[in-house]
């Protein structure tokens, strides 16, 4: 008998989400099962808006920026938004998405998004649903594995972006500072800007001394170098300081960051006699053709999360550990965000290359 198994996409969007939903369909399909998405993350769960997946349709996304799909970072069925006279109120309608998915004779779901997807599909697996999950974020903050989907695309994205602001700051002899993504992990400014030779990189994890970048500021521009380049991430803050919050979160959502970059300029500018300008890459960190890395590790994962529904382990999550697809329990994944080691290599690389971390 075929087996009817659904599939979603949670959470923001990112390079390399329709390469899961083809690889998932592609696989389904040799085992003679029938493959549904799931429209806009939960939100089409609520709604009950769907769509049949077949090979046909799946065949040309492998190189296709965002999800076909939808997605949604503002739709836990457990604290849903519902529009009422004069304003909105938030329900559990987790019942009620249930059963929709029971009306459409699903018999498993595979997620594919971050924490906040994977610890709703662990509260859908206690009312009963099966679950297996893919994880993605640009933020590579997930526990259960080293890379996630849409995080290399998005260092390749801010390397080649500082790059072109070397080139504009030293014309101009500027102090460029670019703010990139990453939430509560430094990963993908620690990398971009490694990568991108950097002069300065602050991240989450390693609260910053303006005084002290000041004085590596001037140190640098009292010898033959005349600009400077400063990744920052949006969660880095100044010791004794607070993040950078553009939007307070709630119950519906997280907070949104942003603001960290502008900040650090506002300081600067008292201190140093140099033009300073601020480069905010924002979403376009999310946009685009997924890069090979990307499109290879999401080929694998939704593979994987096949294996898995046929192998009845529900409640993990597909991972990559030392260059191998393996699984990890979905309470893994979300116990706790990976975030960038003070005392790792990466920052230890920096250092050693005389990159300045606050």
């Amino acid at each position: 008998m075929s087996k009817r198994i659904g599939i979603l996409t949670g959470g923001g969007d990112c390079p390399g989400l329709n390469a899961v939903i083809r690889a998932v369909v592609l696989h389904a399909d040799r085992l003679g099962w029938q493959v549904v998405g799931v429209e806009d993350g939960f939100t089409g769960m609520y709604e009950q808006r769907y769509q049949d997946l077949t090979p046909r349709s799946v065949a040309q996304l492998i190189s296709r920026g965002g999800t076909v799909l939808g997605s949604s970072n503002r739709a836990n069925p457990f604290a849903y938004p519902i529009k009422v006279p004069g304003g909105e109120e938030i329900r559990d309608v987790s019942d009620e998405c249930l059963a929709n998915l029971g009306r459409l004779g699903l018999e498993a779901l595979i997620l594919v998004g971050g924490d906040g997807t994977m610890s709703i599909g662990q509260q859908l697996m206690a009312k009963g649903l099966k679950v297996v999950g893919v994880p993605k974020t640009i933020d590579n903050d997930l526990e259960a594995t080293e890379y996630t989907v849409g995080f290399q695309t998005s260092v390749e994205v801010a390397s080649d972006a500082i790059d072109r602001l070397h080139t504009t700051a030293e014309s101009h002899d500027r102090i460029i500072i670019c703010e990139v993504m990453g939430r509560y992990a430094g990963w993908i400014a620690m990398e971009a800007g490694l990568a991108g030779a950097a002069d300065v990189i602050l991240i989450p994890e390693i609260d910053y001394d303006c005084s002290e970048i000041v004085g590596h500021l001037r140190r640098k521009h009292e010898g033959r170098d005349t600009y400077s380049i400063i990744v920052v991430a949006e969660g880095a803050k100044p010791k004794g300081g607070e993040l950078s919050v553009l939007r307070k979160g709630d119950v519906t959502q997280q907070e949104r960051l942003g603001g960290a970059g502008q900040r650090l300029a506002d300081q600067l500018r008292d201190h140093v006699d140099y033009d300073i300008r601020v480069s905010v890459l924002g979403h376009i960190l999310r946009g685009g053709t997924p890069c090979a890395f990307d499109r290879l590790l999401a080929t694998r994962f939704g593979a994987k999360a096949i294996d898995l529904l046929r192998e009845g382990r529900f409640g993990e999550v597909a991972a990559l550990r030392a260059g191998e697809i393996v699984s990890a329990p979905m309470s893994e994944a979300v116990a706790k965000l990976k975030r960038v080691d003070p005392d790792g290599d990466l920052v230890h690389a920096a250092r050693a290359l005389g990159v300045h971390l606050g």
